[in-house]
């Protein structure tokens, strides 16, 4: 890691429902944890699409972003992402230029090409769903059009987004979308909270690759981490259980709502080294601020990420709260030390 560079640290909500939570309560932890996050010197508060998923809260972006910048000051609020072969780019690009009007300075456009559901969900979202996935290419560039000061001319238009700056981020769990974040010289995240396998072959198609644009001069990358940061080892360790038991609902398709921690057992312990869960949950840190300390200065050693995008879906308030700030600290540490 170079020692003069900065890591921005910033919080991706999926609004993940615990056992005996309703979505309101869900909804209203989302507020909580963005005000926490801005208290705490995050960056930015993305939030993620997710469709037909009975236990996630975060299924219209747009309209969550809008209560969450409505109910903060300062951070910035994004999508983690739009999903943009789900949508028309038109209808995206009024959406979120209607949310920079109100909220100027502070909007941000993530994009990815994944439906964020199953395929039956997908195509009763849109029934040429596929058709558009083939084309996400074009949709950004449709959508960038429509944030442009220089479309005004055009036959199709959206005015309320046209000069208002929204920040477009490409989104990806492969290296395809490498490839065409690099060549629209756009910020790249890459989504290795849930998929490792190819972060490092594609931070460096994206490196290589990269075409500096209007918006970024330079490549700026950033990865999606699991934290769960306690006051001690043991603590975190226990808390940590809930996401280990949410990843095998996603595996195996019995979706539950976050439970409760419980001791790590031997059978867990197990269940960590199974492939596929090892794969999801391989860029997790877990422990104490200077176990995950070491496991950060680890982790950006061998990325040089600009930035770390971190979830921690934990089944408290409180604990996710924790984590949060104790997360903080750490990155303010690291910072410092440079």
């Amino acid at each position: 890691m170079s020692n003069s560079k900065k890591i921005s640290y910033s919080l991706l909500e999926l609004a993940v429902a615990a056992e005996g939570e309703n979505m309101t309560s869900t909804l209203k932890n989302v507020l909580a944890l963005a005000r926490e996050a801005e208290d705490c010197g995050y960056r930015r508060i993305w939030l993620a699409e997710h469709h037909n998923a009975e236990h996630i809260g975060s299924s219209a972006t747009s309209v969550l972003m809008g209560y969450v910048a409505g109910n903060t000051q300062r951070i910035s609020v994004g999508s983690g992402g739009v999903m943009l072969p789900n949508h028309s780019p038109l209808i995206i690009a009024e959406q979120f230029g209607t949310l920079a009007q109100l909220y100027p300075g502070r909007i941000e456009l993530g994009l990815g090409r994944a439906p964020g559901t199953d395929p039956q969900t997908a195509q009763a979202i849109r029934s040429d769903f596929m058709q558009a996935a083939h084309s996400f290419p074009a949709e950004v560039a449709k959508i960038q059009a429509y944030f442009s000061p220089y479309n005004k001319e055009a036959k199709v238009r959206a005015p309320i987004a046209e000069g208002t700056e929204v920040p477009l981020y490409i989104l990806g769990s492969s290296t395809d979308s490498a490839h065409l974040a690099a060549a629209k010289g756009l910020p790249y995240a890459f989504a290795s909270h849930f998929a490792s396998t190819h972060l490092l072959p594609a931070l460096k198609i994206y490196r290589d690759e990269f075409q500096a644009s209007e918006q970024l001069s330079a490549p700026y990358t950033m990865a999606g981490v699991n934290i769960c940061v306690a006051d001690s080892d043991e603590e975190a360790e226990a808390l940590f259980t809930s996401i280990i038991r949410m990843f095998v609902g996603v595996i195996t398709g019995a979706r539950t709502p976050l439970q409760a921690p419980s001791a790590m057992t031997n059978e867990l312990r197990d269940l960590l080294q199974h492939p596929t869960l090892h794969q999801m949950l391989k860029y997790s840190f877990v422990g104490s601020k200077s176990t995950v300390k070491k496991q950060v200065l680890d982790f950006l050693a061998q990325t040089q990420v600009n930035e770390l995008i971190v979830t921690t879906p934990l089944y408290a308030l409180q604990a996710r709260k924790t984590s949060i700030r104790l997360f903080s600290e750490i990155m303010h540490e690291i910072n410092n030390d440079q």
